[in-house]
């Protein structure tokens, strides 16, 4: 009584399969731990190699420490702004976004991915 094709049937496992080759889902799964494995790594050299050289230069002699405390003259509360340790994270987070980059650069000069910002 439909004029449309009668749909295969498929168990569960083969909808499932579909699935992840329809969204990709295998290829996001190993970015996402090849992503969080570099994080790892980056977060290793800022830490033990990029901390402590800027820490050199510095009388405390570590990034992380550097910090500016506030104290309210009513209450007497304490308050500490660690920006060494926001400094270190800002770097953290550029050489992760660098790496992204030269990564999507290299990639899209390989034709693996598509660059979005060409129309």
């Amino acid at each position: 009584m439909s004029d449309k094709p009668a749909e295969e049937k498929k168990g569960f496992v083969g909808e499932f399969v579909h699935f992840l080759k329809t969204f990709g889902i295998i290829g996001l799964a190993i970015a996402f731990v090849i992503g969080a494995a570099s994080s790892k790594l980056v977060t290793a050299l800022v830490t033990d190699l990029i901390n402590p050289i800027i820490g050199l230069a510095l009388p405390s002699g570590d990034l992380k420490t550097l910090q500016y405390s506030v104290t309210n003259q009513l209450t007497g509360v304490t308050s500490e702004f660690k920006y060494g340790d926001f400094i270190a994270n800002v770097i953290d987070f550029l050489i992760i976004a660098i790496i992204v980059f030269v990564l999507y650069k290299q990639l899209s000069r390989f034709k693996l991915v598509e660059d979005k910002t060409k129309g």
